[in-house]
Order: structure tokens, then sequence, then C-alpha cells
């Protein structure tokens, strides 16, 4: 493993205080509905971050973004999380979709998106899992067929988190039947004709996971990002983005902050729990820094980013399980108490955090083969 100690610098807690700051005065206790993770979304709060040079940090100054980098975006990311913010319109195309249009999109995909991802105003969604296919990427049977002037998608995608509130969709798609060299990945607007979005409402009522179907659904060949054949490489290094970062850890950190703070202190067996989980917690911090630190170094940290997704599954499973065992009783999804509810969604919904960004076994396989090339 490549991963180093590390701290923030001057600069970067300087940036930590300035968000906070921010966050003091926009969204006030009580102002909104509290979220676990990426959940909840507010354009117009999205928006306001891109303001304050806080979308598309890490975009070029050239097309619209601020240069910023991976560690500052870590640093503005860290707080809103931890507030439990509304951030869901921006941030799969701020974490993702816009570093990988910057990579490898043409001159003309760049200046047509990036601007728009950098201002908040487009909101992108990741086309990958299929039916029948769980987390084996490469069995992906939708199809991008080229018939002269055009491509021609069919297929089904499943699980696409925001897909019914997003503008774009970056979707993974086989274009021949080499297992990893025949897969390809296009930019396809939801409005496009043939492209279906059914969201899917899942166990706590929620409905932000989508079923996008495409039906002889026709692009110019200035859709395909990259080259043809060459999107599991891409969608690869886009995985480093998704897995490695605090947002796979982060989700339960409004519910943890909460109970802590009422937790009396004379509670030892409830004062030693949360001494563990805090330990687990830092040390998680410590490792999605240090992968900070070397994607802004230009590495892509695929081994490390899938060790730190795989330890982040069961820390913020533990949570949920200590913060109800605390409680005495089964939460009450009903309950005036807005903490207890969001705690009733955590028991409901975290079993499917195991799955996002690839399940624990998909994620040792990739830590066992990256150590065994090393």
């Amino acid at each position: 493993m490549n991963l180093l100690p590390t701290e923030l610098t001057e600069d970067e807690l300087r940036l930590q205080s300035e968000v906070r700051s921010f966050l003091e005065d926009r969204l006030p206790a009580g102002s909104y509905p509290v979220q676990l993770g990426i959940g909840g979304c507010d354009p117009a709060f999205s928006r306001d971050l891109a303001r304050k040079g806080w979308v598309g940090m890490a975009i070029s100054p050239e097309y619209g973004g601020h240069g910023r980098s991976a560690v500052d975006r870590l640093v503005v990311v860290e707080q809103l999380l931890a507030r439990g913010a509304p951030v869901a319109y921006h941030w799969i195309a701020d974490r993702q979709s816009g570093p990988m249009i910057e990579r490898h999109g043409s001159e003309a995909q760049k200046q047509q998106l990036l601007p728009g991802i950098a201002g908040g105003e487009l909101s992108f969604s990741i086309g990958m899992s299929e039916p029948g296919s769980g987390s084996d990427l490469a069995s992906l049977r939708s199809r991008a067929q080229w018939r002269g002037d055009r491509w021609v998608l069919n297929g089904t995608k499943t699980w696409t988190t925001g897909a019914a509130q997003a503008t774009h969709i970056l979707g993974l798609f086989r274009t021949s039947e080499d297992r990893h060299g025949g897969l390809t990945q296009f930019v396809v607007g939801c409005d496009t004709p043939g492209l279906t979005i059914s969201p899917i409402v899942f166990i706590d009522g929620s409905s932000e996971f989508c079923e996008v179907s495409f039906e002889d659904v026709e692009l110019a060949d200035e859709h395909r990002l990259g080259e043809t054949g060459a999107g599991w490489a891409q969608n690869t290094g886009e995985l480093v983005l998704e897995r490695g970062g605090v947002d796979r850890w982060m989700s339960m950190f409004p519910v943890i902050e909460h109970w802590a703070g009422r937790l009396a202190a004379d509670d030892s067996v409830a004062q030693s729990d949360l001494g563990t989980i805090t330990a687990r917690m830092w040390a998680l911090r410590g490792l999605s820094l240090s992968i900070a630190r070397l994607v802004d170094e230009g590495k892509s940290p695929v081994t490390e980013a899938a060790m730190v997704k795989e330890l982040a599954t069961g820390w913020e499973a533990d949570c949920v399980r200590l913060v109800a065992r605390h409680l005495g009783r089964a939460p009450d999804p009903t309950s005036p108490d807005p903490w207890e509810r969001l705690l009733a969604r955590a028991v409901l919904v975290s079993p499917s955090w195991t799955i996002r960004g690839g399940t624990n076994e998909i994620l040792r396989s990739v830590v066992a083969k990256g150590l065994a090339r090393r």
C-alpha cells in the first residue's frame, strides 16, 4: 500500500473554517432535513455552493472550474456530509463525471459540459449496474451499435442513483464481445428520445434509485466519451474517485454526532463504544486524506480506494447497530424526534451501503489482485 500519514496544511484548515462558517449561515439547525450521506436534492443549494467555488473544484479554470486539489475538495465535502447537507443534485457530476470528461472528453465536450457542472447547473447520473449482473460490471449486456453515422443504444440499467433529477447519464455500454476491451462510455442527455427513467421505490419510501431503459436511443459519435473500447479502463479510474472518498464512511456522521453529544458522562459502556468507533473513523479519515494526496500527485490508487471502501462499509454498519442498540428499542420511523426517524431510516437503508461502489467480495478481490501485482 502507498498510503502515507498526512495532515491538513494551514491553507486547508482555513478553507475548512470558511466552509463551516458558510454552512452555519446557509443551513442553520432545523432549517432543512438532515441527510444520510449524499441524499437530499436541492439545486438552489448546489448553485449557492458553486458560487462559492465549491462545485467543480477539480475542473480547470479554462472550463469554468477552479483548479483546486483533491484534498481541497475533500475538506469541503467532509463539512457538507458532517452537516447532512442536501448535495445530491451536483454530487456525481462534481465527484466523478466532471473529472472524467476533462480527462477523456473531446474539446467540444469539455466546452459544452464542464462549465455547467462547475456552475451547479448540470446533474449527472452513472449508468453502470444492470439487472442480473450483480457487481460483475464486465458482464453487462446493454449494447451500443455503430450504424454508419450514429450509435444506437439498447438495454437497461438499474439502481441508477439520481437519474430522475439528472440532466445527463454517463453510461457504459458493450461495443464488442471483448469482455473488458469491448466497453465504451457515452454521455446521454436525459431528454433523448428512447430513454425512459423509472424511479424505484426503496424500502424507506425514497426513490433515489432508478431503472433506466434505452430503446433504440440514437446518438451521434460526439456523445462517445473517450476511445471506443476504452470504457473499462476509464470506469476503473472513475471508481477511485467514488470509492476512496469520505462519502464512503460519513453517511452516519450526523447521527453519531447527535448521539455522542447526548451521552451521559458516567455511561461507561456508551463512552467506550464511542471511543472505539471514533478511533476507527479517524483512521478512515486519514486513509481518505492519503488517497486524495495520491490523486493530487497524478496517481490512480485503485487498490487503496477499494480497501478504504471495504473498511468503511463495515464501520458504517457497526455504527447503525451501535446507536440502535443504545436506543434500547427499535427506532420508530414515525417518531416526532427527527433524529430517531433518521436512525430508523439508516436501519432500513444501510444494507444497501454494502453494494454501492462494489460489494465487499468484489472489493477484496480488487485489493488481492492489486497487491499480487505489486
